[in-house]
């Protein structure tokens, strides 16, 4: 650890909410090694509640999604980094947008990914590039940290989550009245990401049956909204519904919960970071890339193909997940709660 050193540093990590938050261990680290650095984030806005607030941070510079589309709001970006006077700029993203981020900064030192994880315009507007041996977005992240002689940290997420939130969550869940609580989210940003919703329902059945729990299902839009209705009506009085929440209440329900089960999609990276007992469904993406971090992560097919093709590809690998995977997941989890318990 260097405790003079002052370097001002640049994230730039700009979208996608699960994204930021496998991102949050390398703000962590930089703070640990340069406890007296100036470390600012630049996100696009719809991703900024997740680093707001974060204690490793100084400052989070927000732009709007398609800045960078117009001269306009390059001006207006490049206006907003340059105040900051950084040094040194860390590009977790290795696209276009997040690249032209540090170099519109001014940094002298931008540091991007090489190779297939460098894309776009990112290997010419980065000047130090990495080679990554890791395959999961956190860990090749924290390799972008070499340059500046940070080696294998700990991984940390401190993800910052408002005490009105926390305060909500607890009244909650003495109103939910369970001992043990699972919440699961049928929802994601892709089709080709969701598990059926008969699956959720007999997940949460097997839950009630077989441990106890309760479950709640989580939505965040008219349309997940319609899928949790449906899995309540299914599950036989083994779930209800969540009520509407902010990104940070979401948050701390789950972190007041004993479970999570979701597919491959934001409040899925949220369970992880708050330390709560997380099943990853997978289909269109990889676990090894972007798995809950240190849990579980189920996948039976894989949809290949590029990004655009699986993004707008159906379920099929989805639905290879059956309850029994599911299930037998579950057991693996309480197994383990039960040694723990009697250690």
């Amino acid at each position: 650890m260097n405790e003079q050193f002052a370097p001002r540093i640049l994230i730039s990590r700009m979208s996608a909410i699960g994204d930021a938050i496998l991102t949050l261990p390398l703000a962590c680290a930089i703070r640990e090694h340069f406890p007296q650095a100036y470390i600012g984030w630049v996100v696009e806005r719809k991703a900024a509640p997740m680093v707001r607030d974060h204690v490793a941070l100084n400052s989070v510079i927000e732009l709007e999604r398609g800045w960078f589309t117009s001269p306009r709001g390059i001006r207006a970006a490049r206006n907003k980094l340059r105040s900051h006077q950084f040094d040194i700029s860390i590009d977790c993203q290795g696209l276009t947008k997040s690249s032209l981020a540090g170099w519109l900064s001014g940094a002298k030192q931008r540091i991007g990914f090489a190779g297939r994880h460098g894309g776009e315009l990112s290997r010419v507007l980065n000047n130090e590039l990495i080679t990554p041996v890791f395959q999961h977005l956190t860990d090749r992240t924290l390799e972008l940290l070499i340059p500046l002689e940070i080696h294998s940290p700990k991984v940390r997420w401190k993800l910052p989550i408002e005490e009105s939130a926390r305060h909500w969550a607890s009244q909650w869940r003495n109103e939910v009245e369970a001992n043990s609580l699972a919440i699961l989210n049928p929802g994601a940003t892709w089709n080709s990401k969701l598990w059926d919703t008969s699956r959720f329902a007999l997940t949460a059945r097997y839950l009630r049956d077989t441990y106890q729990y309760k479950s709640v299902i989580v939505w965040g839009s008219p349309s997940e909204q319609a899928m949790a209705e449906e899995i309540v009506e299914l599950s036989g009085g083994a779930a209800s519904i969540a009520p509407p929440t902010s990104l940070h209440q979401l948050a701390a329900m789950i972190e007041a919960s004993d479970l999570f089960i979701s597919g491959d999609t934001g409040p899925l990276h949220l369970a992880v970071a708050v330390g709560t007992s997380t099943i990853g469904l997978y289909g269109a993406t990889r676990p090894g890339d972007s798995g809950p971090y240190g849990q579980i992560a189920l996948q039976q097919a894989y949809e290949a193909g590029s990004r655009r093709h699986r993004r707008r590809a159906d379920n099929s690998a989805m639905r290879k997940i059956t309850v029994d995977h599911v299930a037998r997941a579950i057991d693996e989890l309480e197994q383990k709660r039960t040694l723990l318990k009697a250690a």
